[in-house]
């Protein structure tokens, strides 16, 4: 048999090609391959297209995509459309050139977003057109393909839907999917009942994108009742072929408990399973289960932090920013946690962008770090941020990542004032100095008073302060004097000097010497210099009936440090005299 079928070969290709096909079917893979490349050296597409195959699928012949391909270039150039199609989709999912691994090949691989590979649609176009208007469903489905999620200069969403609808109605698996997907994109509610009978016979067929969609219909009830146990066996079917998100939308279903049933060990399972398949999302989670359990396990968090922000997922990357600063699961880098900040920033996470930029306001605005703190602060402070309007005025007024402009810095911390008491106290200010505006003592008192009542001690001082000078409105010593024991009373110091001067002046508070001192102390022991001043003076003198020369003269020579010429010169002539 063997000799006849040699002679076969070389007298009538088309017969040994038919003869291959039957030791094929009957499981003769090894000699079905022989007599299928005498038939494609002779030229036939079919044989050429068949040769290929066993490359591509490893039949009969060790596996190799690079001679797949090349079979197949012939086969195609030879007219045959199922060579096209495959070519076309080798092309689309990058599978074409440069490498000679071996792998499952089909026009399914087009759907699965988590391919790494670099398409080429344009060379692919081509090939698709001419299958799909030869006939070929698969190539339909292709060309669908390449029109709709390819290059915005090839697409063509209308004539895309036109060919899945052409590969649907021929039974092509993967034109129903591409048909469900292209009604999905339509969003027109009347569609639904459609697009899951597409998905399920994509389903039916075993395309596992297909059942991972169907589940997440029949989770939410479009087009489908709502069955959750049904939902729970479609998203594990696809799960088990290997779908990432499948796994991860199984995994969270049995963590929650909100599909069929509740088994958070088997739900840490599939989510990594789902996480080294690439899925970013998966390893994200499964970060902040080892972070939030009972005993956080930082270490194994930075792992499972680092594989989804490597991945693009961008709290992921916060997250990890977050470990480098504290230490945690990782040796402690400021540097390496700004990296991964500014990672996460550049991707548009606005809560790095935040982070970010305040760590350049902490830093004086170093201008060669590449943090963009204006942009990101005025994405959010255009959004109504408080905070982030608070400190894009910072950054004009300070010229921190821009030149300085005092009115810009005014309009923004005029919007942050709205909620910020901080705000309301620096807006006070800017009006009361006439920074970016024309001064206005009245209302400068108007915002002080705002940022006061909410308990801002500097800004109890501010309004004190213009209470008792009598500026923007009355003079009203008795309630600056209120406001400077309320913020003295948050441990204010510059409010204790102030409360001290009240007692020695008899203004707003009663004359007292005694009560005077104290305050001079308490201030002078936190550092104020005009309060060690006064303390050394009525130490030295007695003033308030104890005399300690001493004690006065230490507390003029603090007062004298901190520059104060007054106390220099009392001190020179406490010594002279």
């Amino acid at each position: 048999m063997a000799m006849m079928d040699r002679l076969a070969g070389r007298i009538h290709p088309p017969l040994a090609l038919r003869r291959a096909i039957r030791l094929a079917e009957t499981g003769k893979l090894a000699e079905a391959f022989r007599l299928m490349a005498t038939a494609a050296r002779a030229g036939i597409p079919e044989a050429q297209y068949r040769v290929a195959r066993c490359y591509l699928e490893g039949l009969g012949v060790p596996p190799s995509r690079l001679e797949g391909a090349r079979w197949l270039r012939r086969a195609a150039d030879g007219g045959n459309a199922d060579a096209q199609a495959l070519l076309a989709a080798l092309y689309t999912t990058g599978l074409a050139e440069n490498e000679d691994t071996v792998g499952p090949v089909s026009s399914e691989s087009m759907f699965n977003s988590q391919s790494s590979r670099k398409p080429d649609f344009e060379t692919a176009l081509p090939l698709a057109q001419k299958a799909a208007e030869a006939g070929s469903a698969t190539g339909q489905a292709i060309l669908g393909y390449i029109l709709s999620k390819g290059p915005t200069t090839l697409r063509d969403l209308d004539t895309a839907h036109f060919w899945y609808e052409k590969s649907a109605a021929a039974g092509c698996p993967e034109g129903c999917l591409g048909l469900a997907l292209s009604l999905i994109q339509r969003k027109q509610p009347e569609h639904r009942t459609r697009i899951a009978e597409a998905l399920r016979r994509a389903a039916d067929a075993g395309l596992p994108t297909a059942i991972y969609l169907l589940a997440a219909l029949t989770e939410r009830g479009m087009g489908v009742p709502v069955d959750l146990e049904s939902a729970a066996e479609l998203y594990q079917l696809a799960a088990e072929k290997g779908l990432a998100s499948a796994q991860f939308r199984l995994g969270l279903s049995l963590i929650e408990g909100t599909l069929s049933r509740q088994d958070p060990a088997a739900g840490e399972a599939w989510l990594r399973r789902a996480a080294l398949a690439g899925n970013r999302e998966a390893a994200y989670h499964v970060a902040e289960l080892r972070m939030k359990g009972p005993q956080p396990d930082y270490v194994e968090s930075a792992a499972w932090y680092r594989r989804a922000a490597e991945a693009g997922h961008q709290v992921a990357a916060r997250s990890l920013a977050s470990l480098y600063f504290s230490g945690n699961g990782v040796a402690l880098d400021p540097d390496e946690g700004k990296r991964w900040l500014r990672v996460a920033a550049n991707g548009g996470n606005r809560e790095s962008q935040v982070d970010l930029a305040n760590l350049v306001l902490e830093s004086g605005g170093d201008r060669t770090d590449g943090v963009n703190a204006v942009e990101w602060f005025g994405t959010n402070a255009s959004s109504g941020d408080a905070v982030a309007a608070f400190n894009l005025g910072l950054c004009f007024s300070e010229g921190i990542g821009v030149s300085k402009d005092q009115e810009q810095a005014a309009i923004w911390m005029r919007r942050a004032a709205e909620g910020m008491a901080q705000a309301q106290y620096m807006y006070a200010r800017m009006l009361q100095d006439g920074r970016g505006m024309v001064a206005d003592q009245k209302q400068a008192r108007v915002w002080f008073e705002r940022a006061a009542k909410t308990g801002m001690a500097d800004a109890q001082v501010a309004l004190a302060e213009m209470l008792y000078n009598g500026r923007g409105g009355e003079r009203s010593p008795i309630a600056a004097a209120r406001l400077f024991k309320q913020a003295a009373a948050a441990g204010h110091v510059g409010a204790m000097y102030a409360i001290g001067a009240l007692f020695e002046s008899g203004q707003g508070l009663s004359l007292d010497r005694k009560a005077a001192q104290k305050w001079f102390a308490a201030a002078a022991e936190r550092g104020h210099g005009h309060a060690q001043l006064m303390l050394g003076r009525y130490l030295s003198n007695g003033i308030a009936g104890e005399r300690d020369p001493v004690a006065g003269r230490m507390w003029l020579k603090r007062a004298a440090a901190q520059g104060l010429d007054e106390a220099a010169d009392e001190l020179a002539d406490f010594e002279r005299g």
